[in-house]
């Protein structure tokens, strides 16, 4: 995967959590999320996801910055965020390109229990 092959605009397909046993335990934005992913060749990125259901949890998540690619990871350097925890920060997440589907693969910790985050996204 080169950085070139980013360069674009991506829709949400799926977005979900998989616990340490390779089981999906939450859909952190509902069954059928919607989102943008655009990456620049001059190197900004902007993220916009939402819940397109009526549902517990985040309506929204986005944030923007720049990004880099580097054989299987892409880091964002986020400039801003809708979390006032997330500006100033870099996500490094592991990306695989299969054709026109993006998968980013992040690690987070919720409520103390690890969680691979999955979200897979189709060129527009």
């Amino acid at each position: 995967m080169t950085a070139g092959e980013l360069v674009g605009t991506w829709r949400l397909a799926a977005f979900h959590d998989v616990d340490e046993a390779g089981r999906v335990v939450d859909d952190p934005l509902g069954p059928a999320p919607e989102g943008l992913l655009i990456y620049t060749s001059d190197g900004h990125v902007a993220v916009s996801m939402m819940r397109s259901t009526p549902g517990p949890g985040p309506r929204y998540m986005g944030y923007a910055g720049r990004w880099t690619a580097s054989g299987d990871r892409v880091s964002h350097r986020i400039e801003v965020a809708e979390r006032p925890d997330w500006p100033g920060t870099e996500q490094t997440r592991r990306a695989e390109l299969d054709g026109d589907r993006l998968t980013l693969h992040a690690t987070t910790t919720i409520d103390g229990l690890v969680r691979n985050r999955v979200l897979s996204w189709l060129r527009a």
